[in-house]
This record gives structure tokens, sequence and C-alpha cells, in this order.
């Protein structure tokens, strides 16, 4: 839709069914309200689902997830504007990773931009869809506009089996396997136009699949008649993301956070941190020139209790920081977390406790991603 047709009343009321809706109940997903979706946390269940992902291929239905093409004159400019991004350099079919920052230069959200042929495509949260579609509808000139396609679905294949199960079933002009980690192209998917790009979040490697909705069905049929795949929920997507590092908006990022201290500075490019002239670009490049005063870390923790989110991180009896996601992780065995702490507190190996109800836990900052990155980089074999 175009900048300025968008009003609040666009908001829907929720929760609202994904296109996919009937396809995880007939499948025995456990459906939960999820970003104001109904959406499957789990099928066979969450640690099976998640070490079939981490040794096979899971699907996952992100459709709640905001799709977004951006374009008209002076679109580059004007979402430069707004983002902390070089798009000069962004190819066509790259992906990048990018912020949506406020003027103080806290988190507004996350998200991915791909350049297309006449403007780009944005992913964003689906928590924050509708506020990211207002907010950029408020800060983009009103030649550029906004499409929100809310009639697409959006699909995740990860795992390391993944091209092995999505290869025989993509046509293009290219092959499947000509795609390295954050590039995407069009490709036929049983017949179906479908964008494929080679991302996620899971730390392995994966494909996301934008499709029309009325379609979703049939492909996810075609992809999960595929042996190596399997149906895979909103909780292993959690505990997969927690042991890859990687941070969840409104957790590990909201807007009283700064990429620095978030440890997303990779997504504050080059020529911008000289250039500036993004959104809270003066508190962030104090940030990268003189150090946050608290980083997102990594903790291993002692023993088999978990640490959840809001749990206080302490140096003896002084609190230092604070528990923002936490679980067990199924592949090490183990309770692991992220945390905000105190930048003096924040070096690895540094021991810390974390009090879970009264009860205190010892850990060690330990480096990020607690389980390697397996994404498929260009050149790698």
């Amino acid at each position: 839709m175009p900048a300025d047709e968008f009003e609040d009343s666009d908001v829907p009321a929720g929760p609202l069914l994904l296109p996919l809706d009937a396809w995880h109940r007939a499948k025995g997903g456990r459906m939960v309200d999820f970003a104001g979706y109904s959406m499957p946390v789990q099928y066979e269940g969450i640690m099976a689902e998640h070490l079939w992902t981490r040794t096979h291929a899971g699907l996952f239905d992100v459709s709640h997830m905001g799709q977004l093409y951006i374009s008209g004159e002076g679109v580059e400019a004007a979402l430069e504007a707004v983002l902390p991004i070089d798009l000069s350099t962004l190819p066509l079919g790259g992906v990048r990773y990018s912020l949506l920052l406020d003027e103080t230069g806290g988190i507004l959200d996350d998200l991915m931009v791909t350049r297309w042929a006449t403007g780009f495509y944005l992913v964003v949260n689906g928590a924050t869809k509708w506020d990211d579609i207002a907010h950029l509808r408020e800060h983009l000139p009103d030649a550029v506009t906004i499409n929100h396609l809310d009639e697409s679905a959006l699909l995740a294949l990860q795992g390391p089996q993944v091209a092995e199960a999505l290869a025989p079933l993509v046509e293009g002009e290219q092959p499947l396997s000509a795609l390295s980690f954050m590039r995407g192209a069009a490709f036929k998917l049983g017949g179906v136009d479908a964008w494929i790009s080679r991302s996620g979040y899971t730390g392995e490697d994966g494909f996301e699949i934008s499709i029309p909705a009325e379609s979703a069905a049939a492909v996810a049929d075609l992809i999960a008649a595929q042996p190596q795949v399997r149906p895979i929920g909103l909780g292993a997507r959690d505990s997969l993301r927690l042991e890859a590092g990687l941070p969840l908006y409104g957790h590990d990022m909201t807007a009283e956070m700064e990429p620095v201290e978030a440890g997303l500075a990779f997504g504050i490019n080059k020529r911008r941190r000289t250039e500036g002239g993004f959104p809270g670009a003066e508190r962030v490049i104090e940030a990268l020139m003189e150090g946050p005063s608290r980083r997102r870390v990594g903790l291993a923790i002692e023993g088999r209790m978990a640490a959840r989110e809001g749990a206080q991180v302490l140096v003896g009896e002084t609190p230092v920081g604070i528990v923002t996601s936490g679980g067990f992780s199924p592949s090490l065995e183990r309770p692991i977390a992220m945390a905000y702490v105190e930048a003096p507190h924040s070096a690895e190996g540094t021991r810390l406790f974390i009090d879970v109800r009264g009860r205190k836990l010892a850990a060690t900052i330990v480096p990020m991603p607690f389980v390697p990155h397996r994404y498929h980089r260009k050149g790698a074999a």
C-alpha cells in the first residue's frame, strides 16, 4: 500500500490465523497465541524437534513475520535515512541484516533487507510489524511506496540437510546450489512462484521461502513429504536461536538498548559509522568509539536448573546485570542464557552468579554462539 494509505484501523484484531492454520492442526500442532497469531508451539515435542533440526531439516511457518516491498523514486537514499545500512554495496539478490532505530539509537526492530530489481524487500518481526509500517510511513517521503505483502506466506527450512531436501523441488534460472548465505533469487517451487533466500535464524544452513498464501498448504505438503523434513514449532525455534546466540526482539533487544551493547555493531555498516545520517547516530557512534556501559554476553550455567528472563546477574551480592533469554540447551545438555552485564564484568571467563528465586546459580561468561554456526558461505565446501 502507498505510504500515506496505512491507518491504525488497518491493524487487525487478533489472534489471527496463519495461512497454514488447518495444516498445523492436522499435523498435531499444539497452538498458542504468539505475536497476535495462533501458532504451533510444538508437534512431537520441543527436544525432539530441536535435535531433528540440528541433524536433518526442520520446516517452520514464519508467516506471522511482516513482508514489505519498498519502492519508488529515491528509495535507496530514503531507506538509508531510516536504517544504518549501506545499500550501495548490496547487490541484486543480496540480503543484509539491519536495524530500525529511534532518534536516541534505541532498537525498534531488527530486520532483513534484500535488493530486488526495482526496490527493496524487507522482512520484519511479527510482533512489531504494524508499528514498523507506521514508523516507515512517518519517516519515508511521499514518493516512496510501502507495499505490505500480506497475501504472502513465509516458510523457513533449517538444518544440515535442507539443500538435499529442497533442491529436487525447485526450478529457476540458476540452481538452488548457486545461493550462498544471505543471497536470494526467484524460483518455481512445485510450480508456484517463490522467492527463496539462503538465510534463517537457527544458526544452521537454511532457506526462507516466500510464496502466495493461497499456495502455502500445497508447498508445505511438498516440502514436508521429503524424508529429511519434519514440521517444527515455536518452542524449538526459540531454543535453536538461543544456542546460536541470536537475540530475540522484545527480549534481548528493545528500545531501551542500542546496537553496540546488544552485540549488533555489525549491523552498522562501515560507511555509516563515518557518515552517520541515521536515527540515533550520535549515540551509536559514541558507543562504537568509547565502548558501551554494558554488553550482551553468553552464560554457561552450572547444574541443571535454567535461568529465565528477568533473573538478576550478581558479582557476590551486587547486581551487575539481568538475564534476557535463558533455557536448557538440547544440543549441549546444559542450561545456557544471554544477559546484559555491566562492561567491567563482561569479559569472557568471568565467574558470576544468577539469582533464580533466591537460589544462586554459578555461571561463567562464554563466547557466543554456544553451538557453532553452519551457514553455507560462498566458497565453502
